[in-house]
Parts: C-alpha cells; sequence; structure tokens
C-alpha cells in the first residue's frame, strides 16, 4: 500500500478516503433544486434524480432495490449491473428477499469503502426490520429507499398500501425516518443521508405526484436537517391554528390554510418530515416552530397516528388512518377516508372551539 500511495498517490487517496467514509469534495454539488410552480412529481422520481446526481461525483455510492427498482427509481443511470461474470457494476439485483437484502447492506456497510443504499415498498420494510434495527444498533451508513408509502398507493389495496409501518420505524433508536413532502425536501433529505455517517435513514416516498411547495427551494435544506419547520408563516403576530403534516398531506395542510385564512383564522403551516430530527433540536427550536401558547392545531397524516400526540396537544385533532386501506383510486380513497381539505377546516373549527374550552382563548 506504500508503495502504491508513492506510484498512485490520487487513487491511493481515493481508496483511503472510501475506507475511511469521507466523500469527495463537492459531493453533493449537482444535486437539483425546483422552482416554485414547476411541474410536480413523485418523491420517488426526485429521489431517483438526486440518487443519480449523487452517483456521478460519488463512484462508490452503491445499491440496488428487491426486484423493485422500476417503481423504487434506484437505479444509477449508464451504469451495469453487478451480477457475473462482470462484477464492475453499481446496481445490485437483490431479488425478492428483503431481509436479505438489509443483512447485505449491513455487512456492506461494517465493511466499509462503500456508501450503500436498498429500495422495496415502505409495507416492506417489515420484511426487513431486524436488519435495519442492527443498522440502528450498529450505527451504520445504509440509506432505505421505502416508496408507495401511504394509502395513496392507491388500487393495489390494502395489502400494499403501508398504515403501520411509519410509525415502526420512527421508534426504532439511532433510525432517522425522513417523510418529505415535495422534490426539494426529497433532495435535502438525501443530502442529509450521505452527509450522516453515524446512523442508518429511511426514506418514504409516494407514489403519487405531488406539487413543488412555495418556498422549500430555499428553506427545505435547513429545514429537514431540523426535521421540522416553519413552511407558511401567519400574517399576525400570532397563529390562531397551526397544522402539521408530513408527505404528501403537506400540500393539503397549505391548500387548507388559504381556506382557513379566508375565513379569517391566521394559520401557520409545519412541514414535519421527520420527528426524530425534530426531537433532536433544543426546545427554544421547537418551541418557535411549535408555540406552546397556540393550542388549535391539526396534524395531518395518511398513516397510523401513533406518536402525533406530542404535537397537536390536549385541544389537537388528528387527521389519520388507524385501519386497513382499500382497493380504489388513490383520490377516491382521500375522499373516503377524510383527507380533504374540507375535512381539515372542519377539524381547525373543532381544535379552535376545543381549546376556547380548555384554555380560554386560542
Amino acid at each position: 500500500l506504500s508503495r502504491y500511495k508513492d506510484a498512485h498517490p490520487d487513487l491511493a487517496r481515493a481508496f483511503t478516503d472510501a475506507m475511511e467514509g469521507i466523500l469527495p469534495a463537492d459531493w453533493d454539488a449537482d444535486l437539483p433544486l425546483f422552482e416554485d410552480g414547476a411541474e410536480g412529481q413523485a418523491t420517488r422520481q426526485s429521489s431517483g434524480a438526486a440518487l443519480n446526481a449523487l452517483a456521478k461525483r460519488i463512484p462508490t455510492l452503491f445499491g440496488g432495490s428487491a426486484d423493485l427498482a422500476g417503481s423504487n427509481e434506484t437505479t444509477v443511470k449508464g451504469a451495469e449491473m453487478f451480477q457475473s461474470p462482470d462484477y464492475s457494476g453499481r446496481n445490485i439485483w437483490f431479488g425478492v428477499r428483503e431481509h436479505a437484502m438489509g443483512a447485505i447492506l449491513n455487512g456492506m456497510a461494517v465493511h466499509g469503502g462503500l456508501r450503500v443504499y436498498g429500495g422495496t415498498f415502505m409495507v416492506f420494510s417489515d420484511y426487513l426490520r431486524p436488519a435495519i434495527r442492527l443498522a440502528s444498533l450498529m450505527h451504520l451508513p445504509v440509506t432505505y429507499v421505502f416508496t408507495h408509502d401511504s394509502i395513496g398507493v392507491g388500487e393495489d389495496g390494502p395489502t400494499h398500501q403501508p398504515v403501520e409501518q411509519m410509525a415502526a420505524l420512527r421508534v426504532i433508536p439511532n433510525l432517522v425516518a425522513i417523510r418529505p413532502a415535495d422534490a426539494n425536501e426529497t433532495i435535502a433529505a438525501w443530502r442529509y443521508s450521505l452527509g450522516h455517517r453515524d446512523h442508518p435513514v429511511a426514506l418514504a416516498l409516494t407514489r403519487q405526484k405531488l406539487p413543488i411547495l412555495p418556498k422549500t427551494k430555499e428553506l427545505a435544506k435547513e429545514g429537514v436537517e431540523r426535521g421540522g419547520y416553519i413552511l407558511a408563516k401567519e400574517s399576525g403576530q400570532q397563529a390562531d391554528l397551526i397544522l402539521i403534516a408530513s408527505g404528501s398531506e403537506v400540500s393539503l395542510a397549505m391548500e387548507a390554510k388559504a381556506k382557513l385564512d379566508a375565513e379569517g383564522i391566521d394559520t401557520r403551516v409545519v412541514s414535519m418530515p421527520s420527528f426524530a430530527l425534530f426531537e433532536a433540536q433544543p426546545a427554544t427550536y421547537r418551541q418557535e416552530v411549535l408555540p406552546p401558547r397556540v393550542h388549535a392545531r391539526v396534524g395531518i397524516e395518511m398513516l397510523h397516528p401513533f406518536g402525533w400526540d406530542r404535537y397537536i396537544g390536549d385541544a389537537g385533532r388528528m387527521i389519520a388512518i388507524d385501519h386497513f386501506g382499500a382497493s380504489a383510486p388513490a383520490g377516491t380513497l382521500m375522499k373516503e377516508f377524510g383527507f380533504t381539505v374540507e375535512a381539515i377546516v372542519a377539524a381547525a373549527h373543532a381544535s379552535r372551539a376545543h381549546a376556547a374550552e380548555l384554555f380560554g382563548g386560542k
């Protein structure tokens, strides 16, 4: 190795950096950003764009999918498959064996030299949960790309619609689970994941297209790193109501804010992509985002509500799903299960009334 360093200093440095987990300079320089009003896209598509931008500058980025690469958007374009007889490729076909994929990712992460990721549908995260737990226990830098993250999966039905999986991931110590609201939050989630190498990260991504939200181009990088942030402020000195959402439901919250503002209810919208990262922030920041004096709150997430009580408080209302889904188009499911602007507005009025009862004010 000493002779190799003398003969090939640049290659030797690249090798030692890779083994130590040091990324190349400007490794995130090609990550795209999206303008407000640009064409919406599913966050799984945004994830694929981020992955390919990162792969250009990080030659050690390596992974694949448990037979769902086309749906998970986990293929590095222009790269070969890692398979016999040529093992020079960067895309690995793990096969329909999610637990084995998780175990293989752990082995590669323990060995060092590669930054690894693996993808599947979010509902199948149950199959690799023991491997995720071990990655968390060993502080391994593994990225999990979990797509089809809610009842927004639609016609695939309740077998493929995750309900309890996000809550199950959120309670694993050392695992950072991130559910981004649009393309810019997704880019920020990938930047966070590759920028940290002492714990695994699980990305929860949509099948359905989402709009590019106002101001995420400027706010998402820091906002995702902090787990939660103010996406849309109230116009006065104190909000009458706070809407808190993650993932695809943030755009619903933004629509509801417009309606509530028009009714004279001064509303704040908080995007909450990661409980773990938000809880790691100082109390002063958390109280700045969710002021204790504002008791009227509505939480919105198309998943099980476990864990949300800490954010909505005693007077809050939660729009969630605590039962299995159904087979129908995504739009039909959202309407039937109450994920609509009208339902959010009704919950907001109920929370304000309850807050007045409990606290004599907002």
